[in-house]
């Protein structure tokens, strides 16, 4: 195993690199979800019964049907992001320092919190979309069950299935940017100990520089001493 100095930079970027990778897969889908989660719509004048939002939550609808319907290998590359974190935040809790445990501890946690929305609500989000199954499951014939709670299912309408899934969204975004600062704080917190053990040891040093030219001005004074002595002892015994 690699020393902690050099897997760590390169754990961190498997961490950061899939985080901003799905940031950017939310932030791709904030503009089908603010008009149903964030702001009102105006209200056409000439069509004023008609909910402002209609129009966005078919928008949004049709947006999620579509990604359901992507390619397969669209779903692995992001099972493969996911891993890439994963495998980040293995390599840096291996024999953890304190530090690790506290920043990273931390992040995995956020992290697993994240996957468990992608999988609860998001992906659930997007097969009842897909299916149009929001007041029960889809029937044989293709038209839909109504009336859940009358069958004894947990099914939720339309616009609140949608809304969930927005609010989901916001939910995984405010995870994976806590990530990001908490990676960030353990780069600034290592930092802050590298420059204070860097300033320790200058001062250190400073001090033992200071004592050998101390111990070498006394070594000059007491040789120039015994020299004196030496001179005046031949001088009387010339006498």
């Amino acid at each position: 195993m690699p020393p902690k100095s050099a897997t760590g930079p390169f754990a961190t970027f498997l961490i950061i690199g899939p985080t901003c990778f799905f940031l950017g897969i939310l932030f791709a889908n904030f503009p089908y979800d603010y008009h149903v989660l964030w702001a009102t719509p105006p209200i056409d004048p000439l069509n004023p019964d008609i909910d402002p939002r209609s129009p966005y939550f078919a928008i949004q609808e049709t947006h999620l049907k579509f990604l359901y319907a992507s390619p397969p290998l669209i779903g692995r590359i992001l099972h493969l992001a996911i891993g890439t974190g994963l495998l980040g935040f293995m390599l840096k809790l291996y024999r953890p320092s304190d530090a690790n445990l506290l920043f990273d501890g931390a992040s995995l946690v956020l992290y697993m919190c994240g996957i468990t929305v992608y999988i609860a609500n998001i992906v659930r989000g997007l097969r009842t979309a897909a299916a149009g199954a929001y007041d029960g499951p889809p029937s044989s014939n293709g038209v839909d069950v109504a009336g859940g709670a009358e069958s004894g299912g947990d099914y939720i309408g339309r616009e609140d299935s949608l809304r969930v899934l927005a609010a989901s969204h916001t939910i995984l975004a405010l995870v994976l940017v806590g990530v990001l600062v908490l990676q960030a704080g353990q780069w600034y917190a290592q930092r802050k100990e590298a420059e204070e053990i860097a300033e320790m040891d200058k001062v250190q040093e400073e001090r033992r520089r200071a004592k050998g030219a101390a111990g070498k001005e006394g070594a000059g004074t007491t040789g120039g001493s015994g020299s004196g002595g030496s001179a005046v002892g031949q001088g009387k015994k010339k006498q």
